[in-house]
């Protein structure tokens, strides 16, 4: 079992930069693949960064790639996003999630734990 506090979101003007944190309970943390979700108002939630367990691989979401960076430290059990060059399209609530399974996958399916979500706002 995994529990997912996520961190970091809030309000920042077009072209500024956040971090999110998501900080994971449970003693398998480390062989856990991790990922990045964003839901929009009225629209389906998407994959936007994960990581495999050992951090060898990663996957970007084309909207993203170059802007945003995931990364883990499993000493730590924190899985993060360093979000930068923010678009107002960037806006949604952005949720962390856990796979038990070595695959990047991109369904949110395929995710078997989730946090509550922070909020994130782009806007002048």
């Amino acid at each position: 079992q995994v529990q997912l506090v996520e961190s970091g979101g809030g309000l920042v003007q077009p072209g500024g930069s956040l971090r999110l944190s998501c900080a994971a309970s449970g003693r398998t943390f480390s062989s856990y693949t991790m990922g990045w979700f964003r839901q929009a108002p009225g629209k389906e939630r998407k994959l936007v960064a994960a990581i495999s367990w050992s951090a060898g691989s990663t996957y970007h979401a084309d909207s993203v790639k170059g802007r945003f960076t995931i990364s883990r430290d499993n000493a730590k059990n924190t899985v993060y996003l360093q979000m930068n060059s923010l678009k107002p399209e960037d806006t949604g609530v952005y949720y962390c999630a856990a796979r038990d399974d070595w695959r990047l996958v991109t369904a949110p399916i395929d995710y078997d734990y989730w946090g509550q979500g922070t909020q994130v706002t782009v806007s002048s």
